[in-house]
């Protein structure tokens, strides 16, 4: 079996603008975000769905993903945000991970239609996700 896109961002192996590593989660940006500044946050290890995850590791993982929307929401000045995750179906990585994609009013994405687009160059999602960063609330 091949590995695991998301195994292989955690461990390193693939690169991706990291905006978070910690025990109980790592996040980054997607690399085809809804809007700039949408983040994917993963468990470590690697489970397909979130009911897989551990008991454990719900309270923890959820604080990460918790600390991610208000990161995103208070750097990059959005409205709101969008926090949710796929089971199964349209999981395009199987392995579990929860989006956290910023908001505004009036900024099209209605229901589940997820447009994409693109950022203009490295440099451009590195500002992203050093907004992000400087946001992040202690957890």
């Amino acid at each position: 079996m091949k590995e695991c896109l998301f195994c292989a961002a955690v461990s390193g192996s693939l690169p991706v603008t990291v905006v978070l590593d910690e025990p109980d989660g790592f996040a980054f940006l997607d690399h085809r975000p809804v809007f700039k500044g949408h983040v994917l946050v993963v468990p470590r290890n690697h489970v397909v769905t979130l009911g897989e995850l551990p008991p454990t590791s719900l309270g923890p993982y959820f604080s990460v993903v918790r600390r991610i929307a208000l990161a995103v929401e208070s750097g990059l000045a959005a409205g709101g945000t969008f926090v949710a995750l796929n089971n199964r179906v349209s999981q395009s990585v199987p392995h579990l991970h929860t989006h956290v994609v910023p908001r505004t009013k009036g900024d099209g994405l209605r229901g589940f239609f997820w447009p994409r687009t693109k950022y203009s160059s490295d440099d451009e999602m590195a500002e992203f996700a050093g907004k992000i960063i400087a946001a992040l609330p202690d957890g």
